[in-house]
């Protein structure tokens, strides 16, 4: 799923509003849009001087990017022992006054500026912050609403409240934060991972169903099929050998063995079943492109949970030796490799961002249940954009219904037309309320996050943090299982159909389709 589409639906109306807008904002001078950043005007403003085709709506979501990356490289450098020691430590003398917190926490230091309970308390404060406006957000659906400017609007001010909840979280003691919060993030992490899995899975049968739609009509829509089906099993292939290359030693790592082993179980299954007859028969366009992706994404998530175990240590003739990570031969001694590590921590990332953006996207387009019916939508035409599906239209002042083809005829547009937003503001502030517990408990190593330090985290790893990886990894199985074998529970028909129904497949099959090799109905 590529990016979320930065604007409403094109109208006669709409494009000279946003004419309009273009050339007042150019008139804007600059001290004007340092100013109105702290009041009701868009940050677009700011932004269309240099920028001129972001909309406000875009412009925000940059924004609220950028204080969730700037957030999270905070909790870096709380969690860093190196850092801590250079900025607090008694090398450079540099320490906060013993009144201020003996005021603050009641010791003559300041433990909570560092380590795990400096993380959960930004990271609190943050999550707040757009757990909050996720609230006051709900059931906002035009940008011209008074409640938008809540999202567009106010910088100054909101960055202030931001500081503000970040600064109150430092004030709670470790006994009424951590019991609560510890709970609270490790169950807002896990939900973070469950929509990851369901963003992927749909991203596979999107992907899988609007190519298969074009196969069905074009040679070279089929060729395009077979290419990117062969091209995930390759990586995914390739991912697996070099994983029992550098993940395994011949004297050991016998559990990188056993899980590297079942994974390729697990892929080899799903690629059966997604070519079985019984599957094809309810769900005619289930294939292996899907299989392909999903294969892809298991061999990503081992190698992320084989990148954060911690490592073995074993004598072999009278030596001590680190096993279970890359190393330049299988008998020299192994060292951790950092390189790997801030690799799966930056795709982990962008996974992060990428998710908040999406699930965003699609609650505006498919309504509160997109879940469940971006599994079911079908597409009437194949698309390189496959995952930006068609805006689903209101029926008679009513979210929600049946998706518009493209190439369909609209009615003329009203003289006022309501203006949609291009993606669910208060899904965006909740999804972005999980993805900050989810950093909070990934970097503090989930369940054991006393003594949690930045640079065992991204080298030394956890068994907390492997185990919840694997478990990611058979939750997705799990999920693309239950999308393949679900359909096969269900009846084919609990009631007969109308008899004018059945009328018209008789029609059709003997008009438009003579030559088909089935029988009428």
């Amino acid at each position: 799923m590529v990016g979320a589409k930065a604007g409403p639906s094109p109208s006669t109306s709409l494009g000279l509003a946003q004419q309009r807008s273009r050339s007042s904002s150019v008139l804007v001078k600059s001290p004007f849009c340092q100013v109105c950043c702290c009041g009701p005007a868009p940050c677009a403003s700011c932004c269309h001087s240099r920028w001129p085709f972001l909309t406000a709506s875009t412009c925000s979501r940059l924004f609220y990017i950028f204080l969730h990356v700037g957030a999270s490289a905070i909790c870096c450098l709380l969690l860093s022992r190196t850092v801590v020691e250079r900025v607090w430590g008694k090398t450079h003398r540099i320490q906060m006054p013993s009144g201020l917190c003996a005021h603050l926490f009641g010791l003559s230091d300041c433990p909570v500026l560092s380590g795990s309970g400096a993380v959960y308390r930004v990271c609190a404060g943050t999550a707040t912050f757009h757990l909050l406006q996720a609230v006051l957000l709900v059931h906002l659906h035009s940008p011209t609403s008074p409640r938008a400017q809540l999202h567009n609007s106010f910088w100054l001010l909101k960055l202030l409240f931001l500081l503000g909840l970040c600064a109150l979280a430092f004030c709670i003691p470790d006994e009424h934060l951590f019991p609560a919060w510890h709970y609270i993030g490790i169950c807002g992490g896990f939900a973070f991972i469950l929509l990851q899995l369901v963003l992927i899975t749909a991203f596979a049968h999107s992907w899988n169903k609007n190519w298969q739609t074009g196969a069905a009509q074009d040679c070279s829509w089929f060729l395009a099929v077979m290419l990117a089906t062969l091209g995930f099993y390759s990586m995914a292939g390739v991912g697996a050998m070099l994983l029992f290359h550098y993940y395994t030693h011949p004297a050991g790592c016998l559990l990188n063995k056993m899980l590297l082993s079942l994974h390729l179980c697990f892929c080899g299954l799903i690629s059966f079943l997604s070519i079985t007859p019984c599957i094809r028969l309810k769900q005619p366009r289930s294939g292996l492109l899907q299989a392909s992706v999903i294969s892809c994404y298991i061999m990503y998530l081992t190698f992320s949970a084989l990148s954060s175990r911690p490592p073995e240590r074993l004598i072999l003739q009278g030596q001590n030796h680190t096993l279970c990570l890359p190393g330049l031969s299988k008998m020299e001694p192994q060292t951790p490799d950092t390189s790997l590590a801030m690799l799966s921590a930056g795709v982990m990332y962008a996974c992060v961002l990428f998710a908040c953006n999406e699930a965003s996207y699609l609650a505006e387009v498919f309504g509160p249940l997109w879940i469940v019916k971006i599994y079911s939508y079908e597409f009437q035409k194949p698309s390189l954009c496959f995952c930006c599906p068609e805006r689903v239209e209101a029926d008679e002042g009513q979210r929600g219904g049946a998706a518009r083809p493209a190439d369909q005829e609209t009615p003329p547009a009203p003289p006022v037309q309501v203006q949609h937003l291009s993606y669910s503001y208060s899904a965006f502030h909740f999804v972005f309320f999980l993805a900050s517990l989810y950093v909070m408990v990934t970097l503090t190593n989930w369940f054991s996050y006393e003594g949690a330090e930045l640079e065992k985290t991204f080298t030394k790893g956890s068994w907390a943090t492997f185990w919840v990886k694997v478990a990611s990894c058979w939750a997705c199985v799990l999920l693309y299982l239950g999308l393949l074998l679900a359909p096969l529970c269900w009846s084919p028909t609990q009631k007969p159909q109308p008899l004018i129904f059945r009328r018209r497949r008789r029609h059709r099959h003997c008009i438009v389709s003579p030559d088909n090799k089935y029988p009428p109905v």
